[in-house]
């Protein structure tokens, strides 16, 4: 499981040209998920994600955490991330998970987020999906388990 981890201004989802989520401060969340990834994969970055200290303290040093500044999380799925492009330049996508597979874990991903108290947005899995943010930093992450 991986995930790639943007500390936004803003960010929306929208899709078929209706916006699905919206946050302001947080993170943009893109998750991958992979064959054999678990729940307690999840669990380990959602520990890391909710506890990541990139946010701007007093002194303009990174050392709060998405809870720490009230932020959101918008969280979309994301099977592009486990593109393979080793062999010729069209990517492969076999080490993505199936998709009733990653969708649960996606959905649990989001759940286990929620259960931390910080607001969740999601865009829609599988659909074609438009989004949009302003990166603070730019800041990107990216965290694999």
């Amino acid at each position: 499981m991986k995930i790639v981890v943007q500390r936004v201004k803003n960010a929306q989802v929208d899709v078929e040209g209706n916006t699905v989520g919206k946050i302001g401060v947080g993170f943009l969340v893109l998750l991958g998920v992979t064959h054999g990834d678990t729940k307690e994969q999840a669990d380990y970055l959602v520990k890391k994600l909710c506890n990541l200290r990139v946010f701007t303290d007093e002194n303009d040093k990174m050392n709060l955490s998405i809870k720490d500044v009230n932020g959101q999380l918008l969280i979309v799925s994301q099977f592009t991330l486990y593109a393979d492009c080793s062999n010729g330049n069209r990517p492969s996508f076999t080490e993505a998970a199936k998709p009733d597979q990653a969708n649960e874990l996606y959905e649990y991903f989001c759940k286990q987020c929620e259960n931390n108290e910080i607001h969740v947005e999601k865009g829609i899995f599988g659909a074609d999906m438009k989004v949009s943010l302003i990166n603070d930093g730019p800041v990107t992450i990216i965290i694999e388990k």
